[in-house]
């Protein structure tokens, strides 16, 4: 008999799902989930603005705790969950969100770059070692490169300290095959643990998921009720009911899971993510999730077409930290329509 590994679930339902709300989850609304979520025996739960610590901000979205007060509440409220932030160089720096991070008591730093970008993460990597931390890299928008390139860029995260190397599929692009030929190339070219996050644009992330667990990922991502930008994440509590069902080990407690995403739903969510036509177009034009929103409301003030804005800015292969093209498109397109 098989005996299958453990699967470390990290949870990013108050950071992803920040997205989803407009990055206006209260520090009241972090703590009652960190306590649920600590209580259901959840290993890591990720906190901060939808683009990780120091990304509020005019452009990307004020949010409405900032991250001393995101990270104190979640603190408060972790005695057996290890407390996780998503960090992107450039949004954040390490003298001023780095060290406060370290001060609040973060355990794990999830260091992410853009799928061919990985040398910026070094300096940041190399803070959360030096500091006796934990230290992820994350490749986002991961099916931007070839399986070849996202190893080289992997071992560079791996050269530099990261001890779990995590792909994001951002845009809910992947299908299943797609997973399977990334995470097994991943895990035959690492020697640290892999792990995979999904968005559910093209409703595989649960299939996606768990192709990612068969091809050899032992860590996994997942949002209470698929909170998160776009269509959402891979569901949580259904990852950990299929997980189980499978013979898996997650360490989660199935009920306790599931009155956590009962409490997201009534608590934390405007409305439960679903796959609609606007995020369909997004993942399969392969741009970022977290678009949805303000493209979809830039589209009805110009009075165009949303989908078509997904198509354009695929098509210009625009990533995060972007967000001012989607203007400068929904323009573009409303100046073709006047002429047309």
């Amino acid at each position: 008999m098989t005996i299958k590994p453990n699967i470390l679930i990290s949870d990013p339902s108050l950071r992803d799902g920040n997205h989803a709300v407009r990055h206006q989850l209260t520090a009241s609304q972090i703590e009652r989930y960190c306590r649920l979520a600590d209580a259901a025996g959840v290993p890591i739960v990720e906190v901060g603005h939808g683009n990780g610590i120091g990304a509020s901000s005019l452009q990307l979205g004020l949010a409405a705790a900032n991250d001393h007060q995101i990270l104190s509440a979640a603190r408060s409220a972790l005695k057996r969950s290890l407390l996780g932030i998503h960090i992107i160089p450039g949004f954040a720096t390490v003298d001023k969100d780095l060290k406060p991070a370290l001060d609040a008591g973060v355990d794990v730093f999830r260091v992410a770059a853009h799928c061919t970008e990985a040398d910026l993460t070094e300096r940041f990597i190399n803070f959360a070692r030096n500091n006796g931390k934990t230290a992820y890299g994350v490749l986002m928008m991961s099916h931007m490169a070839s399986p070849a390139v996202l190893l080289e860029e992997a071992r560079k995260m791996e050269a530099y300290g990261a001890e779990t190397l995590i792909i994001m599929d951002s845009a809910g692009h992947y299908l299943p095959n797609d997973v399977r030929e990334r995470i097994e190339t991943l895990v035959g070219g690492l020697g640290i643990p892999v792990g995979f996050h999904a968005h559910n644009n093209l409703g595989c992330a649960i299939a996606n998921s768990i192709t990612a667990v068969d091809a050899g990922a032992t860590v996994l991502d997942g949002c209470a009720r698929g909170f998160g930008a776009g269509a959402g994440n891979a569901q949580l509590e259904v990852l950990i009911a299929v997980l189980q069902k499978l013979g898996y080990e997650t360490g989660i407690d199935l009920y306790g899971v599931l009155d956590l995403a009962d409490f997201a739903e009534k608590e934390l969510m405007d409305v439960v993510p679903t796959i609609s036509s606007t995020s369909i177009v997004s993942g399969l034009s392969g741009v970022f999730s977290g678009f949805l929103k303000p493209a979809t409301r830039i589209a009805e003030e110009y009075g165009v077409d949303a989908r078509d804005i997904f198509f354009e800015l695929g098509r210009r292969g625009v990533v995060a930290g972007q967000e001012d093209l989607i203007l400068e498109v929904a323009q573009e397109l409303a100046r073709d329509k006047q002429v047309a």
